[in-house]
Order: C-alpha cells, then sequence, then structure tokens
C-alpha cells in the first residue's frame, strides 16, 4: 500500500485541520463586539495623540517660517521702525489663527549697514479643542532668526 505525502505527516494533522478551519463555537459568541468595545477607545485616544503632535510640528513649521521671513523683511527695511512694523506685518499674515504670539522682540538687533537683525517669536499652540487627553491646554513654541543687513546699503534717514 502506498501512502500519500498527506499522509505521511504526524497523526491527527486532519483532525486540528478541521477544528482550525471549522466555525467558532457558541463559546465564542459575542467576542468580536467585546474586543471592538475594549478597543476602540484606545484607538480614538491613538488618533488624537497623532493629531495633536502633528499639529505642534506644523505650527512649529509655520512658526520658525514666520520668523525667518520676518527677520527678512526687517533687514531690507530702511528704518528701525519700519523694520520692526514690516516684521510684525509679516508674523500677522502668516500666523493669522494658527496660534496666539506675544509680540516679537529683536534682541541684539543692531539696525546699521553691515549689522544682523534678529527675531525671536514666541506663540502659544492651543490643545482645547481636542477634548480631554490629559494634554496641557497649551504649549508654548519659540523661533528665533537671524538676517544680515546689506553693508552697501543706506539705512537710517533721508536717502
Amino acid at each position: 500500500m502506498e501512502t500519500s505525502v498527506s499522509e505521511a505527516r504526524a497523526p491527527g494533522w486532519r483532525a486540528a485541520r478541521r477544528r482550525w478551519l471549522r466555525a467558532p463555537g457558541p463559546g465564542d459568541a459575542g467576542s468580536m463586539a467585546v474586543e471592538v468595545v475594549l478597543i476602540t477607545p484606545v484607538l480614538v485616544v491613538f488618533m488624537l495623540m497623532v493629531v495633536a503632535f502633528g499639529r505642534l510640528v506644523w505650527v512649529r513649521g509655520q512658526v520658525e517660517a514666520a520668523s525667518r521671513d520676518a527677520a527678512r523683511a526687517a533687514s531690507i527695511a530702511r528704518t528701525q521702525g519700519q523694520a520692526f512694523d514690516d516684521a510684525r506685518a509679516v508674523i500677522d499674515d502668516q500666523i493669522e489663527g494658527r496660534a496666539t504670539c506675544q509680540n516679537p522682540t529683536f534682541p541684539g538687533t543692531d539696525f546699521e549697514s553691515g549689522g544682523v537683525v534678529t527675531v525671536r517669536l514666541v506663540c502659544d499652540v492651543s490643545y482645547s479643542e481636542l477634548g480631554l487627553l490629559g494634554l496641557p491646554a497649551s504649549t508654548t513654541v519659540t523661533a528665533q532668526s537671524s538676517a544680515p543687513i546689506d553693508r552697501f546699503r543706506r539705512t537710517g534717514g533721508a536717502p
């Protein structure tokens, strides 16, 4: 008598295969519903945490870009007052409600030909609309950028 490859396997493999392939018995009824009920809140909290982290990264990039562009706008201006006004206008245009920013500061700015304009921006990112995740109400994001003032350009008084 010849044995096929399938019969040469360990004894009882057919019974084990049948047990594995059969439909769940009456003892398994409702277990899927319980699993879904238990895992759904965990998945929702995980998704909200991903959204919160993504929002922080995105707003941080926006704040850094705003400080960079504000420093560039200030470095092009002819007077110090105009430079500060231009920097504030650029920041207001770029942030526009994404975060709550304090007035920009200009630490160490030496507004003369060959000098450097530095803009420091401090903004708060709100998490209040994400629900009760245990996150703080807001996170502070700080960015600082500098831009050189052209050495061969006239600054200050009349042209």
